[in-house]
């Protein structure tokens, strides 16, 4: 069950808030439409109840707000616009990454494409679907964690008639289940067919809180369908007699055989039908379209036939049975001739509108199935079938949720670098930069050893090796404000500390790889070019491989912090390449400046005050570290990274206070 109260969005330049005081409820085993046209404010209704904007008003999901569920994609399961996820990525990629993410099995990635009808398509990239294949992903991607409440934005925008009625049904056999499903649309039609109960707003108030029913019966105009062979003498008739009778009745052409008749009763057209001899195939009530199940545009773009004839009410004389609000939101009122061979079948709707659903045990076991009492006589069915005209079944519960485990966001963070080539290819990219340069400083000569291994020039800030780190950090964190497929978790971009934790070790993992495979090619490169004395080891090769790693690490790190800070990769990237251009030369008229004292023989002193000999000589390794740091970019580095660390921390204790 969601209940949101007092969802207030906050006010704009002159003007008024987008969404002013919005408390609605929609209930578990029912599907909930927020209804309005384009501005209306459900968008950010959304984005409200999900954090992801701030606001007043609070919502709670099964009697919680989504800040106090520990594993919110387990309990909501989220689509807002298009699928969250890297163009480059795999529909398996992507859906893998989102398992490591919630902590499900990898299996649960197969099981949900089997249900969407995606398995053909699951080398597909992201950026190749169609808009219809983009949306069955999303559904993927919110049945993923077995959640019992499903949030939609505007989910069959731009969909046809028969993927609009697909996505219908899974919904209808979610809610079904038990869950708790709430989707927004434009179209009354649409919320009338689909939904129990229709939430509508308008300038971001909400103006009505109705059943299906009621809503269908107040806002949408009521209709006889009729078919017949002899389509056009009927409505002939049926015009003739409504001016003779005074009496005011719309009778529109559809295409083929068909009539819509409005301001008339079955019986009074199948009256009329008798006394005239004519065959009639079909005669039924209907509201707005929906039994049509189509949009008032034919398959072919053209538009519905004009109404035949629209007689004038008598003057002093009562109007018809004719409750309908002609100012209601309902469109054009004609609807598409769709035969029944072609047409969808409809989702079975529940018995009752307001199903008394069992209360779970637990917040996190997902849906409890919500079967509807039998008609009296009736054979009831065993537990799991499904009745003809039922949707495809939902992928099968997870019945066993697994521990909360440390490992996780490192799981996810290692399907996020491996899923896209931009890691392989910035590597290769800094490889081949590396030894070109390398070759280029031994032809000119007058490059000492360690910069030459490392193609490092006096004229550039950093290596080819550490601006490669640099950037693989800052996309680390770019990736997840570009594409936010965690943004359900925690606000735009989750900020939690085990995530950190995970991409600056990856981070780390990959830029010391880097370092080592740079190093590695460079003196190939010049032992084949030059021979073995430009490829020797130098001396200080321990103090100059801890200045090395450092360095590569700590621009990695500086792009990630950089980039969660800013919430960009180029602000990443700006960071690490502002520690040596602006960070550096502070550093270094600091340490210029007149000092009484100097800190010669720290490394002496440092092995003295250790009294302990540390194994494999981790002495040496930790002075070498001592005497990085004491250098003017190991200082700017170390103190970038300590201001770096120091905002992100306070920005994420900002977003949490709030």
């Amino acid at each position: 069950m969601i209940q949101a109260f007092g969802l207030t969005s906050p006010p704009r330049k002159e003007l008024p808030s987008a969404v002013d005081d919005v408390s609605f409820e929609a209930r578990a085993g029912c599907v909930t439409t927020l209804l309005g046209t384009p501005g209306a404010g459900k968008t950010t209704v959304l984005r409200l109840m999900l954090e992801l904007q701030q606001g007043r008003g609070i919502t709670y999901f099964r009697g919680r707000p989504l800040h106090r569920i520990a594993h919110p994609s387990r309990e909501i399961g989220v689509l807002l616009g298009d699928v969250p996820g890297h163009p480059a990525r795999t529909v398996r990629g992507q859906l893998r990454m989102l398992c490591a993410a919630a902590g499900v099995p990898v299996r649960r990635a197969d099981e949900v494409l089997e249900v969407v009808g995606l398995v053909s398509l699951r080398d597909e990239r992201l950026g190749t679907l169609s808009r219809g294949m983009d949306r069955r992903l999303g559904l993927a991607c919110a049945l993923l964690a077995d959640p019992h409440t499903l949030v939609l934005d505007a989910f069959t925008e731009g969909l046809s008639t028969g993927e609009r009625h697909w996505l219908h049904g899974m919904l209808r056999a979610h809610a079904t289940q038990g869950g708790t499903v709430l989707f927004t649309t434009t179209d009354p039609k649409e919320a009338a067919r689909t939904a129990d109960r229709i939430i509508t707003l308008d300038q971001g108030r909400l103006v009505a809180d109705q059943e299906a029913a009621d809503f269908a019966r107040t806002r949408l105009r009521p209709r006889v369908a009729v078919r017949s062979p002899h389509a056009t003498r009927l409505a002939a008739l049926l015009t003739k007699e409504a001016r003779t009778g005074q009496r005011s009745v719309e009778v529109v052409r559809e295409s083929g055989n068909r009539l819509s008749v409005y301001g008339s009763t079955c019986a009074d057209i199948g009256e009329t039908a008798f006394r005239h001899g004519i065959l009639v195939h079909q005669l039924a009530d209907e509201v707005g379209d929906m039994c049509s199940g189509a949009d008032p545009t034919h398959q072919d773009g053209r538009k519905p036939a004009e109404a035949v004839e629209v007689p004038l009410a008598t003057p002093g004389l009562p109007p018809a049975d004719d409750s309908v609000e002609r100012g209601a939101l309902a469109s054009t009122p004609a609807s598409t001739d769709v035969t029944p061979a072609t047409r969808p079948p409809e989702p079975e709707a529940p018995a009752d509108r307001s199903p008394t659903v069992t209360p779970a045990p637990e917040p996190t076991t997902g849906r409890t199935p919500v079967t509807p009492a039998p008609a009296q006589g009736a054979r009831p069915r065993p537990s799991g079938a499904l009745a003809p005209n039922n949707p495809p079944p939902l992928p099968p519960p997870i019945s066993v949720r697994p521990a909360p485990s440390p490992l996780r966001p490192l799981r996810y963070e290692l399907r996020r670098a491996g899923g896209i080539g931009t890691g392989f290819l910035t590597g290769a990219a800094v490889l081949v930069t590396s030894a070109l340069v390398a070759l280029l400083l031994a032809r000119i000569g007058h490059t000492p050893q360690h910069r030459l291994l490392a193609a490092w020039p006096r004229e550039l800030p950093l290596p080819p090796a550490a601006l490669g780190a640099g950037l693989l950090g800052a996309v680390a964190f770019g990736d997840e404000f570009r594409h936010p497929a965690l943004a359900a978790d925690r606000g735009t971009v989750p900020r939690r500390l085990g995530l950190l934790a995970a991409k600056l070790l990856v981070a780390a993992g990959t830029g010391l790889l880097l370092a080592f495979l740079t190093v590695g090619c460079d003196a190939e490169v010049l032992y084949l070019v030059y021979g073995q004395e430009l490829a020797k080891v130098p001396a200080d090769w321990l103090a100059l491989t801890a200045s090395w790693i450092g360095l590569v690490i700590g621009c990695s790190w500086a792009g990630v912090l950089a980039a969660g800070i800013f919430r960009s990769t180029t602000a990443g990237l700006a960071a690490v390449v502002a520690v040596p251009v602006v960070v550096v030369p502070l550093v270094q008229k600091l340490l210029e400046g007149a000092s009484v004292r100097s800190a010669a023989g720290f490394s002496v002193r440092l092995r003295e005050l250790l009294l302990a000999q540390w194994p494999f000589g981790g002495d040496r390794y930790l002075a070498a570290g001592a005497r990085m740091i004491s250098q003017p970019v190991g200082g700017a580095l170390a103190l970038s990274l300590t201001a770096l660390l120091c905002a992100y921390l306070l920005t994420t204790l900002r977003s949490r206070v709030r």
